[in-house]
C-alpha cells in the first residue's frame, strides 16, 4: 500500500519513504522517558517524524537499541529487519525496515490510524 492507498493525501505528509527493498522511517526519539511508546507523528525541521519515547539512556547505543526493539514490536516485524540508517547520535533518526515494502507501509498506516 502506498501513502496514497493508505488515504494519505501526499507522501511528504508521512514520516516514511521507500528505499531499495525497505521502508525508511524518520523517528524523533526522547530517551530517559517513563515508558517505551510511539506517540504518533510530529513535525520536525526534516519533515514529519514518528514520536518515540524510550526508557533507556542515550549512552553506549542503549537508546538506539531500545528504539529498534520498540519499532519491531510496534509494527509486528522481526527485530532483525529493523536497523539504524542515519542519526546514531541525533534525536531525529532514519530507521530502515527491510521486507515487503507494501506490507510495511500498510502496517505503518494502520498503526498510525489516520494520525498522518
Amino acid at each position: 500500500m502506498t501513502a496514497e492507498g493508505a488515504g494519505i493525501a501526499h507522501p511528504s505528509q508521512v514520516p516514511w519513504r521507500r528505499g531499495a527493498g525497505c521502508v525508511i522511517v524518520r523517528v524523533r526519539i526522547t530517551p530517559k522517558s517513563s515508558k517505551d511508546a510511539i506517540d504518533g507523528v510530529e513535525e520536525t525541521a526534516d519533515g514529519p517524524a514518528l514520536k518515540a519515547r524510550v526508557r533507556a539512556v542515550p549512552a553506549d547505543g542503549a537508546a538506539n537499541a531500545a528504539l529498534m526493539k520498540l519499532l519491531a514490536e510496534w509494527l509486528g516485524v522481526p527485530k532483525s529487519s529493523v536497523g539504524l540508517a542515519h542519526g546514531g547520535k541525533s534525536r531525529v533518526k532514519s530507521v530502515e525496515i527491510t521486507g515487503n515494502v507494501e506490507d510495511i507501509e500498510a502496517r505503518l498506516a494502520a498503526r498510525l490510524g489516520g494520525v498522518v
